[in-house]
């Protein structure tokens, strides 16, 4: 990502192309490190990990060219996503609102966990150290 935004302007093909020079006869990544879950508010988790089969097959057989390419797979897909759909948090798409649906239990949950008599203790005390 930072080659990308070094060179906006850069095909993917060109992308491609620097990291497997840059990166040919380094050390391979470990499988661990691959994801970027900051993307999942940019475009679905199915997008921003499209081209991590990809990377971890090029790890297995020691291939920097089919490891660039599952990474440039996925950068395709994170950054066409917001042009082609809007973002992921995007106000209007209220559907990515994890919070929404479990809100209801939640409350009903902290209520009984939380009884009224040890709310408002804990109300007291707050005020009182404030």
């Amino acid at each position: 990502l930072e080659m990308r935004k070094a060179n906006p302007d850069a095909s993917y093909k060109d992308v491609k192309s620097q990291i497997v020079s840059e990166f040919s006869g380094k050390p391979f990544p470990l499988p661990a490190f691959l994801t970027i879950p900051e993307y999942d508010n940019i475009a679905p988790e199915e997008d921003w990990t499209a081209g991590l089969p990809i990377v971890l097959r090029g790890i297995q057989t020691e291939n920097w060219a089919e490891i660039a390419h599952g990474i440039i797979i996925s950068l395709e897909q994170v950054e066409n996503f917001p042009k082609e759909s809007m973002r992921e948090d995007a106000p209007e798409k209220e559907w990515r609102n994890r919070h929404k649906g479990i809100a209801e239990a939640e409350a009903k949950n902290l209520d009984k966990w939380m009884p009224e008599d040890l709310m408002n203790m804990a109300r007291k005390n707050v005020k009182n150290k404030v």
